[in-house]
Order: C-alpha cells, then sequence, then structure tokens
C-alpha cells in the first residue's frame, strides 16, 4: 500500500486537493494507494505527552506507515521550511521501523518560485538519517496556486505529466526494492 501524506494541518489546502488528485492517478495506474491527510491528527497529537504515551487515534497513523510499501510526501513550504504539523508526526513514529529501508518520494508546493525546494531537502535529510530510500525524481510546484484548482486538481499539462511520469517510476522504484528483500 503506498500512503500519499498531506504534509500539512491547514484545511482545505492546495496539498490535499493534489493528494486526491494524485490518490486517482495511483489508482489509475494500478497501484493500492490512500491519504494520510496531518487534518485528521487528533489534537492529543499535539499534547507534550504524546510522546511518551501515544494517543490512541495516533496508533493508527502510525500503523499505516509501518505496513506501508512505499510513501509519497506531499510538502508545502512554510517559512522556508516543512510545516511544523509534518515535522511532528514525524517525529511521534516508532524508531527504526516506520523509515529504515522504506521508499519514499516527494513532492513540493509552494507559493514562491522554488517550489518547496527547501523543506524536500531538508526532508530527504531526516529520511536519510533514518535509513530510508531517498526516491529520487522529486516534483516541485512554484506558484503552486496558479496550477491547482480545488475542484479540478491539477491545470497544467506539464505538471500533470512529471506527477504521472514520478508516480511510475516510484511504484518500480518500490517494487525493485520489495524484490531485492525477497
Amino acid at each position: 500500500m503506498i500512503e500519499i501524506i498531506v504534509g500539512t494541518n491547514r484545511r482545505n489546502s492546495n496539498s490535499s486537493v493534489l493528494a486526491e488528485w494524485l490518490l486517482k492517478i495511483y489508482q489509475d495506474i494500478g497501484a493500492d494507494a490512500q491519504i494520510i491527510d496531518l487534518v485528521k491528527l487528533p489534537l492529543e497529537t499535539f499534547s507534550p505527552d504524546a510522546y511518551s504515551e501515544k494517543p490512541e487515534a495516533v496508533l493508527g497513523f502510525t500503523q499505516r506507515i509501518v505496513k506501508s510499501s512505499g510513501l509519497v510526501l506531499i510538502t508545502p513550504e512554510y517559512n522556508g521550511s516543512m510545516p511544523g504539523a509534518l515535522k511532528l508526526f514525524i517525529d511521534h513514529l516508532p524508531f527504526p521501523e516506520s523509515f529504515e529501508n522504506r521508499p519514499i518520494c516527494y513532492i513540493g508546493l509552494a507559493a514562491g518560485q522554488f517550489g518547496a525546494l527547501r523543506p524536500i531537502e531538508h526532508l530527504m535529510q531526516v529520511f536519510s538519517y533514518r535509513n530510508a530510500h531517498n526516491f529520487p525524481k522529486r516534483v516541485f510546484i512554484p506558484f503552486a496556486h496558479r496550477v491547482i484548482d480545488p475542484s479540478s486538481g491539477v491545470t497544467d499539462p506539464d505538471f500533470a505529466n512529471r506527477l504521472l511520469e514520478q508516480a511510475q517510476s516510484f511504484i518500480q522504484f518500490c517494487n525493485l526494492l520489495k524484490d531485492q528483500k525477497s
């Protein structure tokens, strides 16, 4: 199962619109996929006590990550970095099984011209530290508000094609890694 992670807890975000659009792409190419939307994280996730005693609802998210065959991470850029909710979510996941040898694919989107390059590069460092397999074909979407429409998803054919190619290649990458483990 491919888990598509919406890397913000902002309601009605471009990231969530993109995740829904991308879910259809993965399904159209025959991949089992579903979305983890950080909007659905329970408020207890943000309690200081959640580090030592995981809330039951957080454990459901944790198990989905641990059982996944790959992660597609969609992150916006907030103030030159990833959203705090995404980092907190990552910090709550168990070590090492959440990311050890797990393939991870990256999509960045931003209102500015660099399309979340900085948060994606930082996330790649975090996941490298956790021994994940970083998929090198990243997609950056600058000026996301111009190419993502809440009702129709990705409206720019070039970005739509890049995302389709990334999805197809990522599935191949996941399968190769799975075959190596066997």
